[in-house]
C-alpha cells in the first residue's frame, strides 16, 4: 500500500511540473536515431568441456570451440529536450543465457523505455521500462569495456532492470538516481513475489580523469512464502592516471537472509582491478585481476565444500582502426578452491581460455 501511495504522489508531482512548462518547447520536433551493435566471437576452452556452454556463472562469450554471435541489436531512439524513448531488439548467446528466466519474446528486448523531463532545467528525469542496470562499470556492449570477457563481478550482478528511475544531475559532476524495479535482473516479476525492489546510485566525477560510483540494490528474488531480503552494494573508481594509462578498481558486497525473517545473513563479495595501457592510437592492452567469494552459493551455487571461491587473471589486446570497430584477443585463467570446472571426463580447479572477437557499432540520425 505504501508503494502505491509513493507512486501516486510521484506521478502527481510529475504532472504538475510538466503542465507548468512552456507548451512551445513540447511542440519542437524530436530527433530519431537508428543505431546497432554486433559482437562475433570465438572461444577455445583448454579444459575441453563436454558441452558447448562453458560455465554456468558466465553469460557472455560462453561457448567452447564455436564461432557465434554474443550480442546483436538494432535500436531506435527518440531524443527531445523534454522527452526520450528507446526500443532495442536483440539476439545472440547473451540474450539466450542472460534472459533465460523471461518468457517468449521478452528475451528479445534489450531496451524498451520512455523518459520525461520533470523540471524546467531538464536535469531531473523520470524513465520507465526496461533499461540498463545502474550497477557496475561493465555493460552488455563489449566495445565499451576494457576486456572481451566480463569480470565475474559483472556477470553475476544485473545487466538490465525493469521499473522506474528518477535521475537528478545538479551539475556536470554529480548524478543521483533512485529506482523501483521488478526484481534482480527481471523483466517479468517473479511469480508469487508481491514486493518491488529498490536501488540507488551516486556518481561523482570531479574531473574528466576521475569517476567515483556507489550503487545499491535492496529487495528480494524470492516469492513471498520464502522471502529472503537481499542487500547489495557496488563500488568502483575509475582513474585516467596518464594520457595512456587508466585504472578501474571495483568491489561488490552483498548480504541475503538465510531464511525468511532471520537475523542471520549469508554474504558474498568480489574485488576487481583492471589496468589499461594505450600503446598508440590503434592498439591497447589491458590486464585484470579478480576474486569472487560466494561460500554459501547465494549467487553461484556449486554444491562443493568451500562454495565458490575463485581467482582470475586476464590479459587483453585490442586493435581498433576506428572508434566504431574493435578486434580483440584475450587469455583468461581462473582458479577455484574446489573442483568446479568441467573437462572431458571429470572436474578440475583450473580453467584457461583464449577468446577472440570482432565488434562493431553504428549510429545515424535519420530525422531532425
Amino acid at each position: 500500500m505504501q508503494v502505491r501511495v509513493y507512486l501516486i504522489l510521484l506521478f502527481a508531482f510529475v504532472n504538475q511540473v510538466v503542465m507548468a512548462q512552456n507548451d512551445s518547447i513540447w511542440q519542437q520536433k524530436p530527433k530519431l536515431k537508428l543505431s546497432g551493435f554486433l559482437d562475433v566471437f570465438y572461444v577455445y576452452d583448454f579444459n575441453q568441456p563436454q558441452g558447448i556452454e562453458r560455465q554456468a556463472f558466465l553469460y557472455n562469450h560462453n561457448r567452447h570451440n564455436e564461432f557465434n554471435l554474443n550480442l546483436g541489436f538494432v535500436k531506435l531512439g527518440l531524443e527531445h529536450s523534454k522527452y526520450r524513448a528507446n526500443l532495442a531488439l536483440q539476439t545472440g548467446t547473451y540474450a539466450n543465457d542472460n534472459y533465460a528466466a523471461e518468457p517468449g519474446l521478452l528475451k528479445n528486448i534489450f531496451e524498451a523505455n520512455i523518459g520525461i523531463s520533470v523540471n524546467k532545467e531538464n536535469n531531473l528525469w523520470l524513465d520507465a521500462g526496461v533499461f540498463a542496470s545502474h550497477i557496475g562499470f561493465e555493460s552488455a556492449i563489449s566495445i565499451n569495456n576494457w576486456t572481451i570477457t566480463r569480470s565475474i563481478l559483472a556477470e553475476n550482478s544485473p545487466y538490465f532492470l525493469t521499473g522506474a528511475k528518477l535521475t537528478y544531475n545538479p551539475n556536470e559532476k554529480w548524478e543521483i538516481a533512485g529506482l523501483i524495479v521488478n526484481g534482480w535482473q527481471r523483466i517479468q516479476r517473479l511469480q508469487g513475489n508481491s514486493l518491488p525492489s529498490f536501488g540507488t546510485q551516486i556518481n561523482f566525477s570531479p574531473s574528466e580523469k576521475v569517476e567515483f560510483n556507489w550503487s545499491t540494490f535492496n529487495g528480494t528474488d524470492d516469492p513471498d512464502t520464502i522471502r529472503r531480503m537481499r542487500y547489495f552494494n557496488n563500488f568502483y573508481v575509475q582513474f585516467q592516471l596518464t594520457e595512456k594509462f587508466g585504472l578501474i578498481t571495483g568491489f561488490d558486497f552483498g548480504a541475503q537472509q538465510r531464511v525468511k525473517g532471520s537475523s542471520t545473513y549469508d554474504l558474498w563479495f568480489s574485488p576487481v582491478i583492471i589496468g589499461q595501457y594505450a600503446i598508440n592510437k590503434t592498439w591497447k592492452t589491458a590486464i585484470r585481476a579478480e576474486y569472487y567469494q560466494d561460500e554459501t552459493g547465494i549467487i553461484i551455487p556449486t554444491s562443493t565444500p568451500n562454495g565458490f571461491k575463485t581467482t582470475g587473471i586476464s590479459l587483453n589486446l585490442d586493435y581498433s582502426p576506428t572508434q566504431n570497430i574493435i578486434c580483440r584477443l584475450e587469455g583468461r585463467w581462473l582458479n577455484s578452491r574446489d573442483q568446479i570446472f568441467e573437462t572431458k571426463s571429470t572436474l578440475t580447479d583450473n580453467n584457461f581460455i583464449i577468446a577472440a572477437s570482432i565488434a562493431i557499432q553504428f549510429s545515424e540520425t535519420i530525422k531532425k
